[in-house]
């Protein structure tokens, strides 16, 4: 079991009980609205290495399950292990299988032994992490030689126009942070494994209004948390302000959301590779 107990993420990143508690709420609203996790996920499976053959998989942030019940259907000969700091999404993944064992913990303190997974994945999760190099120490730890570690995760740059939109209006953190591209560089080119593909790729979905945004992000459960938001209700003319600032980004295909997308592909090398 993960300890949420620990005082706030040091720096900028939201507080991971709050993420914590954000995404079980959105455990039965979260698959409705999740396009974008879809769509990531299945490029980042497309990036696994054709032979690769798992005899154990981790689906490390897997929500409610749905990579989980892919990667289960895709080795089929192998067995899997779900993990998320959110117990609300492992209720509602387990009653709809996938892994075999359904386990509460964080990324950055895995509740597993050394060695005993071949492929980690990790689609739109080690976001929520404050420190990504023990995320990475830690798949160094849990993967077998030879194994795999395939990520997806969001950089700066990700909802730059919803961003940029509030800071018209009152200028105070609305919009969660996320790390820099070349934060993600450095760390991976540090962590002891092969860096076999590492690149950012943006995403752009369209909404006919702010409110449609809006209500995704937070039926994903990815609303705004991070440290310094504005606390209590949006008032009616902050909110006037924010959609008439974010009309100025109108596309012929509605208002534009871009993610910018973090792919990553990772190698543990074998005792005679080391």
């Amino acid at each position: 079991m993960t300890d949420l107990s620990q005082p706030p993420l040091p720096g900028t990143l939201p507080d991971k009980r709050q993420v914590a508690a954000s995404f079980s709420r959105a455990a039965a609203s979260y698959d409705s609205v999740a396009a974008l996790q879809r769509a990531v996920g299945m490029a980042l499976l497309e990036k696994l290495p054709s032979n690769l053959a798992p005899a154990r998989w981790l689906d490390m942030g897997s929500g409610t399950g749905h990579f989980s019940r892919v990667l289960a259907e895709r080795f089929a000969q192998s067995s899997g292990v779900a993990v998320d700091i959110a117990e609300g999404m492992l209720r509602h993944a387990r009653e709809q299988g996938g892994a075999r064992h359904h386990v509460a913990g964080d990324a950055e303190h895995l509740p597993l032994r050394d060695g005993c997974v071949d492929l980690l994945f990790s689609s739109l999760a080690v976001q929520w992490c404050g420190q990504f190099a023990s995320v990475l120490g830690e798949a160094r730890r849990v993967l077998r030689p030879g194994g795999v570690l395939a990520f997806s995760s969001l950089c700066v740059g990700t909802l730059d126009e919803l961003r940029a939109s509030w800071q018209a209006v009152d200028g105070m953190v609305h919009v969660n942070r996320f790390r820099r591209f070349e934060d993600y560089q450095r760390l991976c080119g540090d962590s002891g494994l092969e860096l076999i593909d590492l690149e950012r790729r943006p995403h752009v979905l369209h909404y006919p209004d702010v409110r449609s945004l809006t209500h995704e992000l937070k039926a994903l459960g990815a609303h705004n948390l991070n440290p310094g938001r504005p606390s209590g209700l949006t008032g009616r003319a902050r909110m006037q302000g924010l959609l008439q600032a974010y009309e100025q980004y109108r596309q012929v295909q509605g208002l534009p959301a871009t993610y910018q997308v973090v792919y990553g592909v990772l190698h543990k090398p074998s005792d005679g590779e080391q």
